[in-house]
């Protein structure tokens, strides 16, 4: 399969989904499903870009599940990584670290390090 397109609901219509290998209907759906639970939160800003699972196809591989993701939150890049042994596990990984990662660049305005006004022997203001 490749390049298969998503229907998420809310913010997460622009996401795609990419497949590369044998991978059953069930996984994908299961996929699909937690990718659009890890982005579809209010407040957060519009969402696009892709999701890419790889299955290898040789039997020695001990994790032949890969996946990464690019999504783009407003003007930040979320970038997530991970291998497992089974489909629904990398699907379960990768709603964990990508929902890690939305949190962080939605509340990164919240915590952004506000510098104090200078003194007023500097130019600050004058108390």
């Amino acid at each position: 399969m490749t390049a298969e397109g998503t229907d998420f609901r809310g913010t997460t219509v622009g996401v795609r989904v990419r497949v590369d290998g044998v991978v059953d209907e069930d996984d994908l759906t299961y996929l699909r499903e937690k990718v659009a639970a890890a982005l579809d939160r209010p407040g957060l800003p519009p969402v696009s870009g892709e999701v890419r699972v790889r299955r290898a196809a040789a039997h020695h591989v001990e994790l032949p599940w890969s996946g990464r993701t690019d999504i783009r939150v407003g003007s930040d890049l979320v970038v997530v990584h991970a291998r497992e042994a089974s489909g629904r596990e990398l699907a379960d990984r990768l709603h964990d670290r990508l929902r890690a990662g939305t949190e962080r660049v939605a509340h990164r305005g919240d915590t952004t390090r506000r510098t104090a006004p200078p003194p007023p022997w500097r130019g600050g203001p004058r108390k």
